[in-house]
């Protein structure tokens, strides 16, 4: 499935985890939503959309100690929290 798919859907995708339905939630305007799905995931990727939804909030202490779980680096400053959800969903979306 591609981004454009993903995104688009009127509901997050049947067979997607916890990650990806935060993602999708998140795109929606759903942040606490996406934010207890992502706590649902204690993977990897659920710790990345996790540290995520936290720079989004503005927590980024909070959101330092999730990257770190997740085995990221924070991202550059000058990266839009749109750009950093879609880059998680691309990546999540081909594993």
């Amino acid at each position: 499935m591609s981004f454009e798919e993903f995104i688009a859907g009127a509901t997050p995708p049947a067979g997607t985890g916890p990650a990806l339905a935060a993602l999708w939630h998140d795109a929606q305007g759903d942040w606490a939503k996406a934010h207890g799905l992502s706590q649902e995931d204690e993977g990897a990727a659920g710790s990345w959309v996790h540290a995520y939804l936290h720079r989004k909030e503005g927590d980024l202490a909070n959101a330092r100690y999730w990257y770190a779980r997740a085995g990221r680096t924070p991202p550059a400053k000058t990266v839009t929290l749109d750009a950093e959800r879609e880059a998680i969903a691309r990546e999540l979306l081909q594993a």
